[in-house]
């Protein structure tokens, strides 16, 4: 006891000098360009850098959203000396939500005592705190001595077989607490969009890569196009077409990129939405296109759009084009098409494909690609390459002045070929979703050595994402505002919190440029929710949330009228 003692009362002597060195009791005079300023530092700490989270905050607590994660959370500590639920996901959303990468950032948070009152958290608690939590919800298997010092390999092959040198109980526990911490996840995410897939839309599936830098679980080398040969994870991603949101998530090792890992995921998503609310497309790459994919659509009667490789007999059907007689249908943005019929070798019926091309300004032999794009700087290198046999863009002998670019897509749908060449450009959007998730939140970070927190950090990464779309919507249903842009505007201000008579006020200072902006979108922020307050008051928060949902979908469309009109009018006299 009495080196404890000792202990406690060095460490408090410590303490105390390190704050009358930080801390002085007089105000500091610096010397600054603008002149002598006085400065002092506020011990009380009722300040915060996301003075807005109020307005969030509010649209978390008419829909419920927050609530009901919380409440569906598998987590349950039995020490009173614990965090709360609500304090760990309080904490992991704040987190997210200011665009933090690591859980080691969370200690920029744990001096703001105006966001956790907001929130009704009693604390931010720390990193450490928070990864422990999240490997109660989502538990690793037990490795061994080795792989706890940083073997990968041990680490990786003791989760590929399950575990199987822990005991059988142990291990099904822990299956069992993984099987929650799955449903909780994609319960939430489903919740944050379903209300919004009673109109037609589209699914877009995708494979992403996070690099590693680690020893984590799962961390092994496959296609990483940013860092060839670099350890990686790879995230399988179910979106919502131009709503772009999330609606299923799922992170693998590093080599399960193929599309066989993503069929499993898909007719999981499927499955778990009622047949009227199936998306009238699902679509995807080159990556998609075989048949494995398409039979289990077809056998689902689920119709989908891929783009297919131009393998031999690919380009054998975009020669056969050149003899045909009738006319390509113009399809936009200089995109012509024809419709046919095809069976390759693997699959077991023709399909109806879309052979699309383009005319391109280019070289009638191109360079070896290697050396266009500068991968090959070596003198002897690029020599090796020319030496190669050179490649001939297609030229179509009934117009030898144009060069053209083709791309062949497979459809089992009875969409126009008109239509075909519009529905595939809009693919490209969800590269637009991967790049904002990856680079403006947090989707690259979050890593744990075991891959099991890691698949749980991407699905709550995606479900604050979901969240905030929604609020950046209903503040502006006349586009999509992503992270960089939207956090200025409707997060950021210096906020400062009093309370006088019973009354708690948070008092707010812009310092963005555009100010009449920001508080325009708040205004309508306000107005949807006192739309749904005022219609139905003593729905529970689902169904507000339900109505909420419909409210800013028919928003967008109707800022989606008033552009179509805008283009579509003829000009007004002078």
């Amino acid at each position: 006891m009495g080196k404890r003692k000792k202990k406690r009362q060095l460490k408090d002597s410590v303490i105390a000098i390190r704050e009358a060195l930080v801390t002085p009791a007089v105000p500091m005079t610096v010397v600054t360009p603008g002149g002598r300023i006085q400065v002092q530092w506020d011990k009380k700490a009722n300040a915060t850098a996301m003075g807005q989270l109020a307005f969030f905050a509010e649209f978390l607590e008419t829909t419920g959203l927050f609530d009901r994660w919380v409440e569906g959370c598998p987590l349950h500590y039995t020490s009173p000396n614990a965090p709360t639920v609500r304090n760990v996901l309080g904490t992991w959303l704040l987190s997210i939500l200011d665009g933090q990468r690591r859980y080691a950032h969370v200690a920029s948070l744990r001096g703001d005592a105006v966001a956790p009152e907001i929130l009704r958290l009693t604390k931010i608690i720390g990193d450490e705190s928070l990864r422990r939590a999240l490997g109660h919800i989502a538990p690793a298997p037990k490795v061994s001595h080795q792989a706890a010092k940083g073997s990968i390999k041990a680490l990786t092959a003791n989760q590929k077989d399950g575990g199987e040198n822990q005991p059988d109980e142990e291990e099904k526990r822990r299956q069992a607490q993984l099987a929650l911490a799955e449903a909780w996840m994609r319960k939430a995410l489903q919740d944050s969009v379903q209300h919004a897939l009673d109109r037609n839309w589209i699914l877009d599936i995708d494979t992403t890569v996070k690099t590693l830098y680690g020893q984590q679980s799962g961390a092994e080398i496959g296609y990483n196009p940013r860092k060839p040969g670099r350890p990686s994870h790879a995230i399988h991603t179910y979106w919502i077409a131009n709503l772009r949101l999330v609606l299923h998530a799922h992170v693998q090792d590093g080599t399960a990129q193929s599309s066989a890992e993503t069929l499993p995921g898909l007719l999981e998503a499927l499955s778990a939405l009622p047949k009227e609310q199936w998306p009238k497309l699902v679509r995807g790459d080159c990556g998609f296109g075989n048949e494995r994919m398409m039979r289990a659509l077809e056998d689902l009667q689920q119709n989908y759009l891929f783009k297919l490789k131009q393998s031999a007999n690919v380009k054998k059907l975009i020669e056969r084009q050149w003899q045909r007689k009738d006319a390509w249908q113009d399809v936009g943005q200089g995109w012509e098409a024809r419709d046919d019929q095809l069976t390759l070798v693997g699959w077991s019926c023709a399909r109806r494909v879309i052979v699309m091309r383009q005319a391109v300004r280019a070289d009638l032999v191109a360079a070896s690609p290697e050396i266009v794009k500068g991968k090959i700087t070596s003198s002897k290198a690029k020599k090796q390459a020319q030496e190669q046999q050179i490649s001939l863009h297609f030229i179509d002998e009934n117009e030898p002045a144009k060069l053209w670019k083709y791309a062949v897509l497979v459809t089992n749908s009875d969409y126009s070929v008109a239509a075909m060449g519009q529905l595939y450009r809009d693919r490209a959007d969800c590269e637009n979703g991967f790049d904002e998730l990856k680079n403006q939140w947090g989707w690259g970070g979050y890593s744990t050595q075991d891959i099991e927190r890691c698949n749980l950090s991407a699905r709550a990464v995606a479900l604050v994402y979901n969240w905030w779309s929604w609020y950046v919507r209903l503040a502006n249903p006349d586009g999509r505002l992503e992270a960089i842009t939207s956090r200025p505007l409707l997060l950021a201000a210096v906020g400062r919190i009093t309370t006088h008579s019973g009354k708690t006020r948070v008092l707010l200072s812009i310092t963005h440029a555009a100010a009449d902006k920001v508080k325009a979108l708040v205004a309508n922020v306000r107005e949807g929710l006192r739309h749904v307050l005022a219609i139905a008051p003593q729905l529970p928060t689902h169904q507000r949330w339900k109505m909420l949902v419909r409210y800013i979908v028919d928003k967008i469309f109707e800022a989606n009228a008033r552009k179509a009109a805008k283009t579509t009018a003829p000009p007004g006299l002078a």
